[in-house]
């Protein structure tokens, strides 16, 4: 039975199984014409040769609405970069394969690390936070889901989910955090919450005081999920530290599905 409950500012859009993804995807190949869509995947080389990346990318290729996929490789060497280009290289989609340890990027962060704006943490929010420049610079896409390439139980319906909230101009949604139960088998996998986050977020409130701030982070059915979408143009107004994560980013008009 679909759990209706509106918490807080975040509207919450539930899939109800009344739309099939063909009719979704038809929708969001209408609206790629005008306001070109994009998927990012940031992505450890280590996980081209697990058991989830290579199932990604089979149903990535069925995907038609897609203008670009951009993909973040970490902790790759040269003839790894290349074999990941020969990896990718199925995805009929224009590909953009930005390479974290190449020199080309490095000369980059070292730029950047001099006038001291770099992020100073490798991992996935300095891989994310790359990316997102680029397609901010490059202006290849309008609007872009970004999720992770470990997803075991993934299939094209997640990205469509993702965009259509902020492809749909009508909507007004500019930000769209995904959330799924991990449900399988009879059985609940996973992290269904992260348990210390609301406690957290409502002593905070206690303390300091009601924010709009905390009461946005509250309204999240699961606030730390690695998938969302927005529009291109909220990139440069993210509040992302360089000393910290890149998930409490503040956006406004939010949705969660």
């Amino acid at each position: 039975m679909a759990d209706f409950h509106q918490g807080g500012t975040i509207a919450t859009l539930h899939d109800l199984g009344t739309r099939s993804l063909e009719d979704l995807e038809r929708t969001l190949c209408g609206y790629n014409e005008k306001r070109p869509l994009a998927l990012l995947i940031p992505a450890l080389y280590s996980e081209l040769e697990g058991p989830a990346l290579s199932n990604i990318v089979d149903h990535i290729a069925k995907i038609p609405y897609l203008s670009a996929v951009v993909i973040g490789l970490d902790q790759a060497d040269e003839s790894q970069f290349h074999a990941a280009k020969t990896f990718f290289s199925r995805l009929p989609q224009p590909l953009h394969l930005l390479w974290n340890d190449g020199p080309r990027l490095r000369a980059i962060h070292e730029h950047l690390d001099a006038a001291g704006l770099a992020p100073n943490q490798p991992g996935k929010g300095r891989n994310v936070w790359y990316c997102l420049g680029y397609i901010a610079a490059t202006g290849i896409a309008e609007a872009v889901a970004v999720h992770d390439a470990d997803i075991l139980t993934y299939d094209r319906a997640l990205p469509a989910r993702l965009l259509y909230p902020v492809a749909v101009p009508d909507f007004g949604f500019r930000f769209c955090k995904g959330y799924y139960p991990r449900v399988a088998d009879n059985r609940l996998g996973g992290r269904v919450s992260r348990l210390f986050f609301t406690p957290l977020i409502r002593s905070l409130a206690q303390i300091l005081g009601p924010t709009n701030y905390l009461d946005f982070l509250d309204g999240f059915r699961y606030p730390l999920s690695g998938e969302f979408a927005l529009h291109t143009d909220e990139i440069p107004r993210l509040r992302i530290p360089r000393i910290g994560g890149w998930k409490s980013a503040c956006y406004p008009k939010s949705i969660a599905i």
